[in-house]
């Protein structure tokens, strides 16, 4: 183990600097002050309407008057929900969310025996509620977007393996009683060990599988090998964890710690053949706030890569930006040829030696289950109200 561990810290740096050059127009325009950037004409494409020839866009939002605003542009393909976006979406007030809460309610009771009256056990009605207010807003995404909808397992079971396959099971066949077929459907999971075997077991059975919160290559590398669907890395709060060690304000683009953490992910991937999709998530500006235009930094250094999941402002961002700063920063065969990791299969015994020294991985892991966990929360005592 010790000298795999080895092989990991040498292989990163390794990677760092057998990076293929990157294209001149992107060293050169995309992180350039507006001012000083060439002027943009009226036939000029968007930042946006270039990105998506690149890569696969996901909407990252819960708000489906914005999902339908940027899906009628064609630009978007996918939509991603969280247990934030359930929350919000069991506390609008907006008429629409309303009616979703209460269905997930009555849907919940009458499924249970209840009907109208509450049950000896209402945990169970209200896990049952919160599943169906998820599936509810997953339903009205898909039919906003051609491509697919994630919808997270109740976080709280992140360390379940045997529980979360049967939520996963329980929402698809909420899906299927909507006449909405699993093809649809991502079934998001946490990156940890038992998340990750859940999506093993799913993945087997034609659910496909969306590993979420990943901040590490020890993650990825065992989301690709249990043959997960796809997985969402995210260079933001990466790029946080590194600035929080070592006091650094910002770093270019093509130095963030993300966006290389992101890039080694997949060219690992593409090295050997996982067909995995690398979708990375929750973005940071690279150089700092204080720089005009670096809020879409890592965007601009991932361009090319499988899929992106992006919220709506950044999106905002993009398009108003010039199509020429959009260039292609990730290959699968450039970075497939520069990918020095190891196929090194992983095991309980040995992913938890590895992950004991991903300090990382830890922090924020933990941190995203906690605020996953606390959005859960919120929505547990809306609806217990609405019981009432």
């Amino acid at each position: 183990m010790v000298s795999f561990l080895t092989a990991i810290g040498v292989t990163a740096c390794l990677y760092l600097v057998s990076l293929p050059p990157l294209s001149a127009a992107f060293s050169m325009r995309a992180f350039l002050p507006k001012s000083a950037g060439l002027a943009r004409s009226a036939l000029d494409a968007t930042a946006l309407e270039e990105l998506a020839k690149l890569t696969t866009l996901s909407i990252d939002s819960g708000d489906l008057d914005v999902v339908e605003k940027f899906a009628k542009t064609g630009l978007i393909t996918d939509a991603t929900t969280n247990p934030l976006f359930v929350s919000q979406a069991g506390s609008k007030g907006d008429v629409r969310y309303e009616a979703m809460v209460d269905e997930a309610i009555m849907y919940a009771k009458e499924s249970m025996g209840g009907g109208d009256a509450n049950l000896p056990d209402p945990e169970a009605e209200l896990n049952l509620a919160i599943d169906k207010l998820a599936v509810n807003l997953g339903a009205r995404l898909t039919a906003l977007v051609p491509g697919r909808v994630s919808t997270e397992v109740d976080i709280r079971l992140s360390y379940d393996t045997e529980a979360s396959v049967e939520r996963a099971r329980r929402i698809i066949k909420m899906y299927d009683e909507m006449g909405i077929d699993k093809s649809r459907i991502l079934i998001k999971l946490a990156g940890t060990w038992e998340g990750i075997q859940a999506a093993a077991i799913l993945e087997k059975e034609g659910i496909q599988c969306n590993i979420t919160l990943v901040f590490s290559f020890l993650q990825a590398a065992a989301a690709a090998q249990a043959g997960a669907y796809l997985i969402s890395p995210f260079p933001g709060r990466i790029l946080d964890w590194f600035k929080s060690k070592n006091g650094k304000e910002g770093y270019h683009p093509t130095a963030d710690p993300g966006v290389l953490a992101v890039k080694r992910m997949y060219a690992y991937f593409r090295k050997y053949g996982y067909k995995t999709i690398c979708m990375p998530a929750s973005w940071r500006p690279s150089r700092g706030t204080s720089i005009e235009g670096s809020d879409v930094d890592e965007i601009l250094a991932l361009a090319g890569i499988d899929e992106m999941t992006i919220p709506a402002p950044l999106l905002e961002s993009l398009n108003a930006r010039d199509g020429g700063e959009v260039t292609k920063e990730c290959d699968a065969d450039l970075d497939a040829a520069v990918c020095l990791d190891p196929d090194f299969k992983l095991t309980r015994e040995t992913w938890d030696g590895y992950w004991a020294v991903e300090e990382c991985g830890q922090d924020k892991l933990k941190e995203g289950i906690d605020v996953f966990t606390s959005e859960t929360e919120k929505l547990r005592n809306i609806l217990i109200e609405k019981f009432a």
